[in-house]
């Protein structure tokens, strides 16, 4: 007879899946054992492997479920009635938004990735490229003449934009929501006007 799932099998997922977030980013992912991962989630290995059959396996579904929600939640900013300044300033803010809460995510996501297979890794980067395109297009509606026919510049000037986002979470990864806010303002304004736009 097949096993039946348990009503907070997604629950108990979620949760290994922050603490084995939280033990990766600071153990490093080669460095994690499974039995360091049951005791960081207060359960027995046995238990971990009725959910994951491996670190890999936890590993992927951290980095999948982390950028398809953060790509999902960025991607759904509302444009309706904003003029580009105010919808490139509205995606910066919900990037620096969602990254909060999310620093052991985004470290795995820095340090481990490149432990996964090819498809998997490929899978990931796909969520990654569908998001730089989202703001490449935003970007480019703001100044559309500075870009035509010069991608790699409509390119350097959106991963300078991630730049500026990716050194607010290095160095600032406890601001709250309103210094974010005000922060991806800051970046706004910087790329579109220059230091004296501010």
């Amino acid at each position: 007879m097949a096993r039946t799932i348990a009503k907070d099998h997604d629950q108990k997922r979620a949760h290994i899946l922050r603490a084995a977030a939280v033990v990766f980013a600071d153990q490093g992912f080669d460095r994690a054992s499974m039995s360091l991962l049951a005791r960081e989630c207060g359960i027995s290995k046995a238990n971990i492997y009725h959910y994951y059959d491996g670190k890999m396996a936890i590993l992927f579904d951290i980095l999948d479920s982390y950028l398809k929600a953060l790509r999902d939640r960025v991607l759904a900013v509302e444009m309706v009635g904003k003029t580009p300044e105010q919808t490139l300033q509205a995606i910066i803010t919900e990037i620096l938004l969602a990254y909060q809460g999310a620093d052991h995510e985004h470290q795995v996501q820095i340090s481990a990735m490149s432990a996964l297979p090819h498809a998997q890794q490929e899978q990931l980067r796909g969520y990654q490229r569908e998001l730089v395109r989202f703001v490449d297009v935003a970007i480019r509606a703001n100044a559309p003449e500075v870009f035509e026919g010069d991608a790699s510049k409509l390119r350097a000037t959106t991963m300078s934009v991630f730049g500026m986002l990716n050194w607010y979470y290095m160095w600032n990864s406890g601001a709250g929501s309103q210094a974010r806010d005000d922060y991806a303002q800051m970046v706004c304004h910087m790329t579109l006007h220059g230091i004296k736009g501010l």
